[in-house]
């Protein structure tokens, strides 16, 4: 593999030098957040609202899904919208009511960053730092997640292949945070059934490739609430280390992506299921 050196040269490179590769590390990388590890033998589910709108709608979410038996809580306080007119987020005060959440339920929590203005605030509240797909390719906002030191869940961009994916995570690690969950969550196709094409291809790849954790995002890899719970148990199935699914109380009335958020009861069933998945595989999904 070779990369650019900036002046027009280039600078062979193998694929055994990179950080990222299996080469590099024989052992699966195991990431400790508070106390539950990802990658290991047991499987997490992450779940929570899409964003963060108001108060009550994450505190009564959380609490939803701690009880069902989530490991971690997701939601977004800053939100990057196709329309500059949709609901971007709450910003810090959202980042508040994360950290209120994690109080009452006791699960860490993760939130994306956007901007490298922001990195020092969202590390000061969050257990988990989000690069969302947008950012895959936003090489400074990659450095500066390589030098908050905070586990950082990596989203694959809308097109890119695994190789320029794997290459972006370099950048993380290259800084020298090894803590990067590599998060698969669909690809832009022509097709237009869903809203992406979840590439369930990708988790044996990046399994045999990198060393590092791997898990899967199936809310955004389809669009659509009812292909969830099925796409969820077929990427444990496939060797996923755990999922990100995006629920919401009343999703119906969610400001953002709510055609793709299960109800809350949805999620009990799914975390049932996803335990029966993981036993049939040799894998034991994490008690909280």
């Amino acid at each position: 593999m070779e990369t650019d050196k900036g002046d027009g040269q280039k600078n062979s490179r193998s694929s055994s030098d990179l950080l990222v590769d299996r080469h590099a590390n024989k052992e699966n990388t195991v990431i400790n957040v508070n106390g539950i590890e990802i990658g290991g033998q047991n499987v997490i589910i992450i779940a929570g609202p899409c964003a963060v709108e108001n108060r009550v709608q994450l505190l009564e979410t959380a609490k939803e899904v701690s009880a069902a038996g989530a490991n971690i809580l997701r939601g977004g306080a800053y939100k990057p919208r196709t329309s500059p007119y949709s609901f971007q987020g709450l910003g810090e005060e959202g980042l508040k009511y994360l950290s209120e959440a994690r109080k009452l339920t006791g699960l860490p929590v993760v939130t994306e960053v956007m901007d490298t203005r922001l990195m020092e605030l969202v590390c000061e509240y969050t257990d988990i730092i989000q690069i969302g797909s947008r950012s895959m390719h936003n090489f400074p906002l990659l450095k500066e997640a390589g030098k908050c030191r905070k586990p950082v869940l990596f989203k694959r961009g809308l097109m890119a292949t695994i190789d320029e994916y794997l290459l972006a995570a370099e950048y993380i690690l290259s800084e020298g945070n090894n803590q990067v969950i590599l998060c698969e969550r669909g690809i832009r196709t022509f097709e237009t059934s869903t809203r992406n094409t979840l590439d369930l291809s990708a988790i044996p790849v990046l399994k045999q490739r990198t060393h590092l954790p791997v898990i899967v995002d199936p809310s955004h890899g389809t669009g659509h609430s009812w292909l969830v719970p099925a796409m969820a148990k077929a990427a444990i199935a496939a060797g996923a280390d755990g999922v990100m699914v995006e629920v919401h109380y009343k999703p119906l009335e969610a400001l953002s992506d709510g055609l793709q958020s299960l109800y809350p009861n949805e999620f009990t069933q799914l975390v049932k299921d996803i335990e029966k998945i993981a036993k049939a595989i040799g894998r034991k999904k994490l008690s909280r």
